[in-house]
């Protein structure tokens, strides 16, 4: 090879021949890879209403812990016995009435009472029927009065049942209690609750003599109790 030949040839830097260029990278010829691929419209539903669901959780999480409703309150102050007879076969005639007072003792919370009735139960066995009182809306931290007469003319009840009257009313102690039941709902701004149905029972002992009326002692503390 002439020295003319030589020089044509080019050589790298360490000597020898010139290496081959290396191939380029497999991505550089996916044009794929870099297509944007269409998303898929389930699964974009499924992550919206996820996302939906867990910012009510949150709204509903701080509206209880903003206004965290308790339930209402009741108490028994005073009773009196109009009324308390027994004939056959057997039968009992009633005409009593009972001061409660119902107290709501939420800051924030408003209480709505509607269908709401009072009966009393002796022994178990009810010896009124029920009496229907007006809708009653209570504000927050109020305390409402009921003072229900309740009448029962002639309801039928066991001869147990009349027979332990007769008993309790020679003793000068009887063991009544005194229920309402009803629908109530939380009334918090512009959202109200759905109707929870209530149920609060007075047991009380009072002293009472066959032929008395009027205001009757109540004996020891009476005690209500408001079931939702």
């Amino acid at each position: 090879m002439s020295d003319h030949d030589q020089q044509k040839i080019p050589q790298n830097e360490g000597g020898g021949y010139p290496q081959r260029p290396s191939p380029l990278p497999s991505s550089y010829n996916d044009p794929k890879k870099y297509s944007s691929s269409p998303r898929n419209p389930v699964k974009t539903l499924c992550t919206f209403l996820l996302i939906l669901l867990i910012l009510a959780g949150l709204v509903v999480l701080i509206g209880w812990l903003i206004y965290r409703p308790h339930k209402p309150n009741f108490s028994l102050v005073g009773a009196a016995i109009y009324e308390l007879n027994i004939t056959s076969p057997p039968y009992i005639s009633s005409t009593m009435q009972f001061t409660v007072l119902a107290r709501n003792p939420n800051r924030r919370v408003r209480l709505d009472y509607d269908q709401f009735s009072a009966l009393v139960y002796y022994k178990g066995q009810a010896i009124t029927p029920p009496v229907m009182l007006p809708p009653l809306l209570q504000e927050t931290k109020s305390t409402a009065v009921l003072s229900p007469v309740i009448r029962g003319a002639s309801v039928l009840v066991s001869v147990e049942v009349a027979n332990g009257l007769l008993i309790d009313e020679v003793y000068g102690v009887v063991a009544l209690r005194l229920v309402f039941v009803g629908k109530m709902r939380y009334n918090a701004a512009m959202v109200k609750t759905r109707h929870y149905g209530v149920y609060v029972k007075c047991d009380m002992l009072v002293g009472f003599k066959k032929g008395f009326v009027g205001q009757v002692p109540l004996l020891g503390s009476p005690d209500c109790q408001v079931d939702l």
